[in-house]
């Protein structure tokens, strides 16, 4: 035994590199006051210096992972007509397939993400997208349309993974200053995955079947999970430093612990980790207004176009005679209001940019906003005409490019106000987004379950109609919390407390330039006595 402990010693001091086992650790190394890991000068393995190839290679497979769960999620809906057929369902039951799939994400990350605090980003995508793809192969065999159901979910929970994570993924890579673009870009992802899959799952069960439409998103799911395990490191820092406390103290007999673990308290435990994502969402919903409005607002957008899967094939198909495929082809206007939206949010990050300077690096969460104004006009819009024009004497295209202002619309509101609750709860970002998650992900599995029969009730124009006044009532808040955004955040306690928090961060980034001035003044002294 002892010889096989000297083994393992050797083997993990020559693990690692020479500069890490002796740099100099604050701390005496006992369990009292245990060596404080940290990242030494220059540490290559400290994702923020990745070389800028690696980092966009990451974002790029990031969004691509986030893309492949919401193409999954919608790409079914090529497929509903033959499965209504094959199984002799009806039109709503038919459409949990796709509720299913989207309630997954309401209750999958508030567990996953807790277990990528604990264990790492890397490990917990595997299993989630492993699970995934098992789930949407079997999906894809599946004897009863019950049997498709519990699968369509098991896939949309497991594989939900990458829906909590994505954005720490990018915090873990880029610094504060340029995440920026890297957000913006990322940002589609949600979006444009369920855009394109009605498109490709149309074509392709006109083609090939039910079956086929599933499969594909099964090779889909597959192909990035093979390739984001080849490319994809471990990104969290925290775990990182644990990591290599861990392996410290086994090489060289000290005690070592991770600086992050040291000032949390105590070192991350699961069951720490569950109860805070589990218990504190809602209590933020529950207490803080600016979630609560913000999140319900958020979630009637998202709804709205998850919607839009049921909508589409009344309008295309029914009204207008279109096949599966071609009437996929109408969320093309769509995707092009979600491709100028993204561009306008990185035009629009040089002036984000310069408000960090101005304002120390830490502007108002406000000056968020001003692109939810935008959205907030253009979605209603969008909606409005999108029902009024689908009439069969005016010309298809006249809807389809509504539908432009309906994706630039969902857009620039989901990419400023997730940004927006961001910056307004930093200390209590995660759960916040949890909250946000978990409400428009239970949106997003509602309303396509009533659509049908709204449509038939109300017709297409006034069933159209229905989340276009929804989104004109939301229309106001950005415009409110712009003016009044600051008063209230002082009059919520996590708001006002994270707040605090910032303006402490501000007052310590103030305080280092004037301690080193001081400093240079004093060598400046001595040298002029000298």
């Amino acid at each position: 035994m002892d010889l096989l402990q000297r083994l393992r010693k050797h083997v993990l001091r020559d693990s690692l590199p020479v500069t890490v086992l002796e740099w100099p650790y604050p701390g005496a190394g006992t369990p009292e006051d245990p060596y404080r890991v940290t990242w030494i000068e220059s540490d290559p393995a400290n994702p923020y210096n990745l070389s800028a190839t690696r980092k966009w290679l990451i974002t790029t497979l990031t969004g691509i992972q986030v893309l492949a769960v919401t193409f999954a999620s919608s790409a079914y809906s090529g497929a509903i007509t033959e499965i209504k057929a094959q199984f002799g369902v009806s039109t709503v039951v038919v459409t949990l397939g796709i509720s299913l799939f989207v309630l997954g994400f309401a209750l999958g990350p508030l567990i996953w993400a807790p277990l990528s605090e604990v264990y790492g980003r890397k490990l917990i995508f595997l299993i989630s997208f492993g699970a995934m793809t098992a789930f949407d192969i079997g999906a894809a065999f599946a004897p009863s349309f019950a049997a498709l159901a519990i699968l369509r979910f098991l896939a949309g929970a497991l594989g939900s993974a990458i829906m909590a994570t994505f954005g720490g993924v990018i915090a873990d890579i880029f610094a504060p200053s340029d995440r920026g673009i890297a957000v913006s870009l990322l940002a589609l992802a949600p979006g444009m995955g369920p855009v394109l899959g009605p498109i490709a799952g149309g074509f392709l069960g006109e083609a090939g079947g039910w079956r086929w439409v599933l499969r594909m998103i099964a090779i889909f799911a597959g192909g990035v999970l093979v390739a984001s395990a080849a490319a994809v490191p471990e990104t969290y820092a925290p775990v990182l430093l644990r990591r290599r406390a861990a392996r410290l103290c086994a090489a060289k007999g000290a005690c070592y612990r991770s600086e992050r673990d040291l000032a949390d308290g105590a070192e991350k435990t699961l069951a720490r980790e569950l109860q805070t994502s589990l218990g504190r969402p809602w209590v933020l919903l529950a207490v803080e207004p600016i979630v609560l409005l913000l999140s319900v607002y958020v979630a009637i957008v998202y709804g709205t176009l998850y919607m839009l899967f049921a909508a589409f094939p009344v309008v295309f198909q029914v009204h207008r005679g279109w096949s599966a495929g071609v009437s996929g082809l109408a969320f093309v206007g769509v995707a092009v209001g979600m491709l100028v939206a993204t561009l306008w949010a990185i035009v629009d990050n040089g002036r984000y940019a310069r408000l960090c300077v101005k304002h120390g690096g830490m502007p108002p969460p406000e000056t968020r906003l001003p692109l939810t104004m935008v959205g907030g006009v253009a979605l209603p819009v969008g909606l409005f005409w999108f029902a009024w024009t689908n009439y069969d004497s005016i010309h298809w295209i006249v809807p389809i490019i509504a539908g432009g202002f309906i994706g630039l619309g969902i857009t620039f509101i989901l990419i400023s106000l997730i940004n927006y609750l961001v910056d307004s709860y930093t200390i209590f970002a995660a759960s916040v987004l949890a909250a946000n998650n978990a409400l428009r992900s239970v949106f997003a599995a509602a309303f396509p379950l009533f659509t049908p029969a709204m449509y038939d009730n109300l017709g297409v124009h006034w069933a159209s109609s229905v989340p276009a006044f929804l989104a004109l009532a939301c229309a106001p808040l950005p415009f409110l919390f712009h003016k009044y955004g600051a008063a209230i955040r002082h009059k919520c306690k996590y708001a006002a407390e994270s707040a605090a928090f910032v303006e402490k961060m501000k007052e310590r980034a103030r305080a280092e330039p004037s301690m080193a001035e001081t400093s240079s003044e004093k060598d400046s002294d001595v040298e002029a006595a000298k």
